[in-house]
């Protein structure tokens, strides 16, 4: 008996060698991020603003790998079986929540199959049209979407997107349904609202600030509690005739499940740096976000405010009677 409790503490001490070995190297290759949705979008924004600051911390390269599709569910497959080594990370924003509800299916757990790293920034929506529709405010677009609902077009980023989540609640809110479009991203959705080929999207500040501010397309309110700092023009959808309507979104950053707590500990410190960095501060407020404060950029902050993110959105999306195989 003797002897085994020698050999277990032995390997136990190998063990713990190797691990620390292991940080001590870390990184010593190129990390993937892996965003899923399109180059172009929101997230990916914030995924290389982020990616380019934490590789220097870490002083290695950190690349964006776009896998799109699936309302996000094939990247986040892909990341929850990659090998839990630190080498490849995840992206993602309220989707990550919104998955287990809207998917009968889904191939992986979001909290379980998941190492949490840390929340990132969060951002509201903003409710748009193309240039040339004919309301010129609130009430009057919802009361030409009531008067003209059958040829009305919603764009969304895919099914689970925040922009999905957005005109799901919008449409919910104003009892009315207008035909979807389901897009492999934000910024094709965009494209084609600036095209005129869709009517309407509700989308992150951080995807249609740089649009609203050029004139390209129309807007009809944001959907924080009080008005934002690059759109300070732009209404509430509360002040705008839609009370209470509010609908926030979050980025934050994972790992798969069993990547060493060693990895972890480096990563944590990194993304913290990254959000407080002055550019991407600067960027993140240009495009209407706002950083998180470090307490909630920790694996524990971010384990919680996804908990308690799921218990949210799950009755909203399973009253609406939303699924996907």
């Amino acid at each position: 008996m003797g002897k085994f409790l020698v050999r277990v503490t032995l390997c136990a001490l190998v063990i713990a060698a190797s691990a620390a070995a292991y940080a001590q190297q870390y990184p010593s290759k190129v990390i993937t991020l892996v965003v899923p949705y399109a180059a172009g979008g929101p997230t990916d924004t914030v995924a290389r603003l982020v990616a380019n600051s934490m590789g220097a911390t870490l002083k290695q390269q950190m690349i964006v790998e776009n896998t799109v599709g699936a309302g996000g569910t094939i990247a986040g497959n892909r990341v929850a079986h990659a090998a839990p080594d630190g080498y490849t990370l995840f992206i993602h924003h309220v989707g990550h929540s919104t998955a287990p509800a809207l998917y009968r299916k889904l191939p992986y757990d979001p909290i379980n199959d998941f190492e949490p790293i840390g929340l990132i920034n969060e951002a509201p929506m903003t409710l748009l049209s193309k240039k040339d529709l004919s309301p010129k405010n609130l009430k009057e677009l919802i009361a030409y979407i009531k008067a003209n609902k059958e040829k009305m077009t919603l764009a969304n980023a895919g099914l689970g997107s925040a922009s999905h989540l957005c005109g799901m609640l919008f449409m919910s809110a104003i009892q009315t349904d207008v035909t979807t479009v389901p897009y492999e991203g934000a910024g094709p959705a965009m494209n084609d609202l600036l095209g005129g080929q869709i009517d309407l999207l509700c989308d992150q500040t951080t995807n249609t600030t740089s649009q609203i501010k050029a004139g390209r397309v129309k807007v009809y309110g944001i959907t924080s509690n009080k008005r934002v700092a690059s759109l300070p023009d732009v209404p509430t959808m509360d002040e705008a005739g839609l009370k209470g309507f509010e609908v926030n979104v979050w980025h934050a950053l994972y790992a798969p499940k069993g990547t060493p707590k060693a990895v972890i500990d480096k990563l944590v410190p990194a993304l913290q740096a990254a959000i407080k960095e002055p550019n991407v501060k600067q960027r993140f407020n240009e495009l209407g976000a706002e950083s998180v404060a470090d307490n909630r950029a920790t694996p524990a902050a971010l384990r919680a405010h996804l908990k308690a993110e799921i218990d949210r959105w799950g009755p909203i999306i399973k009253k609406a009677g939303v699924y996907a195989d």
